[in-house]
């Protein structure tokens, strides 16, 4: 059993569905777990329809959007509109209407009820056409399989429940007749049946955990990149593929925020010394990058990453006590409450202050519930730059005399906070 993952850009349109199809074809009869995200910017359109997001009057818009983009997609790919596919997504569709029109309840709860929509769609799609090709496979709704807590937007997982789960469904006959599954990367599912999300970009950890409860010979991830590069192409002009990287490397880089892969992917396959493949859907022939029990990443070259969108909050006691571990444990109940992930921190004596990714909604309520025992005050739009392997040097060209507002370092590891280019910056 082989687990493929394909992100949002691989299945973003007809050419790049048909691509995805090319590569699933050339594994034959081999058994094949195939996990899917939503179409190209499916979730960030469905993230602006949660409900309280934006107001009623501006739905209509969003969902016109959403469904021209995908309706594009299944007319060119089944020029018979009377394939079973059409009415299949009017149902889907359907009920993502019914959702987005809901009272606003609990953010979190509302945002996995809504976002799951981009998932549903595009696997079905994909099942349909891969069908339609003579690639016979199962459609699976993971939310049957994998099994969460309440946790929304952040879903614990259940290994033993999603275990049981998957090997009931996901045991493929040997007669290539019934070994391809395609289903949901992200989305998840409750005992009481309400859908969850496992973090942002959760679809590579969907894959690593059916991976491990399936006892997978390897995981790929088909990426748009040739592997595991020690920079994102965005800001380096001349960026250099990494061959190898030892587990724990690469959990400390997904963990600071590395795009290629979500932070949780990583310890479930390494329990099972499962092999991750990092390979291109673009040039699919090519060797790509694998994370193993390595001793060491080959080459060793410094790693950067950046991450836009971030905020710096400070809070401060408003009467004389410090910054003590009562505040704290205040301030770290409020995060875990409301699920907001902490991507740096430092502390003094009078204030705590934390970078956090730019989030509306979330912003409000953690000043509303923070508010009477503190005083807050924020930056936005920065950018959070970590440099693994780092020197000075290499430092001051990355910050470009861009003044600090915040910077942690380690023997390894620096950590910085600037305000962030209006555009890219290529270095």
């Amino acid at each position: 059993m082989k687990v493929f993952k394909f992100g949002g850009a691989s299945v973003n349109s007809t050419s790049a569905v048909r691509n995805m199809a090319e590569i699933v074809r050339h594994y034959g009869c081999e058994s094949l777990v195939i996990v899917v995200s939503a179409m190209g910017k499916t979730t960030n359109r469905l993230e602006q329809l949660v409900p309280g997001v934006r107001p009623l009057g501006e739905h209509p818009a969003l969902l016109e959007q959403l469904r021209d983009y995908h309706l594009q997609i299944i007319r060119e790919l089944f020029p018979n509109q009377q394939h079973p596919v059409y009415s299949q997504f009017d149902i889907l569709f359907g009920q993502l209407q019914t959702q987005v029109a809901k009272q606003p309840t609990n953010y979190n709860f509302d945002y996995d009820q809504t976002v799951c929509f981009g998932e549903l769609l595009s696997t079905t799609i994909i099942s349909h056409y891969l069908n339609s090709i003579g690639l016979n496979n199962q459609w699976v709704d993971v939310r049957n399989v994998i099994r969460t807590d309440n946790h929304f937007r952040e879903g614990i997982v259940d290994f033993d429940a999603t275990s049981k789960a998957a090997q009931a469904v996901f045991m493929a006959d040997k007669d290539c007749h019934n070994n391809i599954f395609v289903t949901q990367g992200f989305i998840a599912g409750t005992a009481d049946k309400y859908t969850t999300t496992l973090g942002r970009e959760g679809s590579d950890y969907s894959a690593a955990i059916l991976s491990y409860c399936l006892n997978a010979e390897s995981m790929t991830i088909w990426k748009d990149v040739p592997g595991f590069l020690n920079a994102d192409p965005k800001y380096f002009r001349n960026t250099i593929k990494i061959e190898e990287i030892p587990y724990n490397e690469a959990i400390e880089l997904a963990y600071y925020g590395a795009s290629v892969i979500h932070p949780k992917t990583v310890k479930p396959i390494q329990n099972k010394d499962i092999v991750l493949n990092i390979r291109s859907f673009v040039t699919p022939e090519a060797e790509g990058s694998k994370i193993g029990p390595y001793d060491s990443i080959h080459p060793l070259t410094p790693l950067y990453i950046f991450k836009n969108n971030q905020t710096l909050l400070s809070i401060l006691p408003k009467d004389f006590s410090f910054i003590a571990e009562d505040n704290l444990h205040t301030i770290f109940a409020t995060l875990a409450n409301l699920g907001i992930r902490v991507n740096l921190m430092q502390n003094s004596a009078l204030s705590f202050s934390i970078c956090i990714d730019d989030n509306e909604m979330l912003l409000q309520q953690l000043q509303q519930q923070l508010s009477a025992q503190f005083r807050l005050r924020y930056n936005r739009g920065l950018q959070l730059i970590t440099i693994r392997y780092y020197t000075q040097q290499i430092i001051d060209h990355i910050v470009s005399g861009r003044p600090i507002l915040l910077q942690q370092r380690s023997r390894t590891t620096t950590q910085i906070l600037v305000q962030q280019h209006d555009d890219h910056h290529s270095f």
